[in-house]
Order: C-alpha cells, then sequence, then structure tokens
C-alpha cells in the first residue's frame, strides 16, 4: 500500500475504474453474444438485438474501451448478421 496521500487516492480511483470498465466489457460481451444468438436462431428480435449490440459497440469504442477499428470490425460483422 502507498504511503503518499495522491498515490492512495490512485489505487482507490484506479480500482473503481477497473471495475467500471469490467462492468461495461461484460454489458458488451453479452450482447454481442444476445445478438449472434438471435441470429443463429433467426428469433422475432434479431434485428433490434443486432442494434442494441452496435448501440454498445459505439458506446465502448467512445469511452475508450475498445479501438475504433475493433469497433468498426465488430460492427462489421453485426451487420452481416442482420443482412443474412
Amino acid at each position: 500500500m502507498p504511503n503518499i496521500k495522491s498515490a492512495k487516492k490512485r489505487v482507490l480511483v484506479n480500482k473503481s475504474k477497473a471495475a467500471r470498465n469490467r462492468s461495461r466489457n461484460s454489458a458488451l460481451k453479452t450482447a454481442i453474444k444476445k445478438a449472434h444468438m438471435a441470429a443463429e436462431t433467426n428469433a422475432a428480435d434479431k434485428e433490434e438485438l443486432i442494434k442494441s449490440a452496435i448501440k454498445k459497440v459505439d458506446q465502448a469504442q467512445a469511452k475508450g474501451l475498445i479501438h475504433k477499428n475493433n469497433a468498426a470490425h465488430k460492427k462489421s460483422a453485426l451487420a452481416k448478421l442482420m443482412n443474412d
């Protein structure tokens, strides 16, 4: 554990930010998995789930969780699922 006051604060801030990032990453992965499952089973709400997954990808990219090229790759794959 650090002794300097600012270093102690950094530890606490990093812990809370890591938890937030973990939560957002988990939500992103869940949305993508739901979209893939809906596309495989040709569910009635397939288009809605894919659109929400694309929105999650955009949000993750805006927050800096994923690189913009990674986001473009994921969105392209999801768009292919919608068109098939």
